[in-house]
């Protein structure tokens, strides 16, 4: 009995280091992409877009968010979250960054989005700025949103992987229901949440992988509070229901509290283990363990960090190629909040360094 448990405290001391060791590696900056699977390209997308007209676009945005990240840890979920909520509706165009016009309502006033929070906005025209002053008007807010998202996972200790480039920006905001019927509810189910993700081609597997991003940020009482009034869930941990209750007292408490209580702040596999445990915030996360269809990936999640990372990249990568626009369709943004002036595309050509081969090869005839 005691050989056992030392050997399981060993093997528990082991991971720990571990994960401890790929921390700091992601806060160094040295962790290699990861070279496992990823899911083919959409058409006008590539992993060398920027090569000849941004080649340091890239680092550019890692330098930025690594500071801007030790100065605050929320940043990094905020961005991954931002990243889900761009491509989920009406495809990964950057019309979640759009304000408002007198015409057109942004999306960030829709309820799902009400939360997403400023610093992440802020962050994004940020990097734009420093891209432009870098290259000119050549990288897109839609690929600012997918490389910070990048970033954001590996500054957290997750893994490091290649992104497809080549996104433009859309020219519009989607409508209140179109952003409503693309964003499925945390009170969602799994034949809900399945439903929602088979319109925009990801599958079950995908559901638990991308399920993974909520290993780190916080939740409002809000999101969760059906699982507290005016019963509590009977698939909630009885123990995390009591601290939850202090947390949110009422269903009306304005509050929030971290999605992943055994470490919010790193971006690994515990989430999985919070499920296993009846320790999931939404309903649509402790479903994914309730539900025998999900259940296995989830466990194998829990038991497997390195099988949780290889899937979350394949899957996110495949998220972050949503209905893509790339070639001449839509712009490339001077400000990723407003659209560019004019009735068409850009008025500019897409970068000041293209050579007059790759500007002819650009046009439309």
């Amino acid at each position: 009995m005691a050989a056992t448990c030392f050997r399981r405290a060993a093997a528990l001391l082991v991971l720990v280091a571990a994960a401890a060791v790929v921390a700091l590696q992601a806060a160094a900056g040295d962790v290699e992409p990861l070279e496992g699977r990823y899911p083919p390209l959409a058409p006008g997308l590539s992993f060398d877009f920027y090569k000849k007209s941004c080649p340091k676009a890239e680092s550019i945005v890692r330098e930025f968010l690594s500071s801007a990240v030790r100065q605050n840890v929320g940043l990094a979920a905020a961005l991954i979250r931002l990243h889900f909520h761009d491509c989920f509706v009406q495809g990964c165009d950057a019309s979640v960054l759009l304000d408002s016009t007198p015409t057109q309502p942004s999306e960030q006033l829709s309820p799902p989005n009400l939360t997403l929070r400023p610093a992440a906005f802020k962050a994004v025209n940020d990097i734009r700025a420093r891209l432009e002053q870098a290259c000119g008007r050549v990288v897109s807010c839609a690929d600012i949103v997918a490389l910070a998202a990048r970033e954001s996972v590996a500054l957290g200790g997750g893994p490091a992987y290649k992104v497809p480039l080549g996104r433009r920006d859309g020219l519009a905001p989607a409508s209140n229901a179109t952003v409503l019927g693309a964003l499925p509810p945390p009170t969602s189910k799994v034949p809900t949440l399945l439903s929602f993700l088979a319109k925009i081609n990801l599958d079950v597997t995908d559901l638990v992988a991308l399920s993974g991003g909520h290993t780190v940020g916080i939740a409002h009482c809000s999101s969760f509070d059906n699982r507290l009034f005016p019963t509590q869930d009977p698939t909630l941990n009885k123990f995390f229901a009591g601290q939850l209750y202090g947390t949110c007292p009422t269903n009306t408490t304005v509050n929030t509290t971290v999605n992943d209580v055994r470490t919010p702040n790193t971006f690994d596999n515990k989430y999985y283990v919070d499920l296993l445990n009846q320790e999931g915030l939404f309903t649509s996360d402790q479903d994914l363990f309730t539900n025998a269809t999900t259940r296995p990936i989830v466990t194998k999640f829990a038991v497997d960090q390195n099988a949780f990372f290889e899937q979350f990249v394949y899957s996110y990568v495949k998220m972050g190629q949503i209905n893509v626009l790339t070639g001449s369709q839509g712009q490339v943004r001077a400000n990723c909040s407003v659209r560019n002036a004019g009735a068409g595309g850009d008025e500019l050509p897409w970068s000041v360094v293209e050579t007059v081969v790759d500007a002819a090869g650009s046009l439309v005839l």
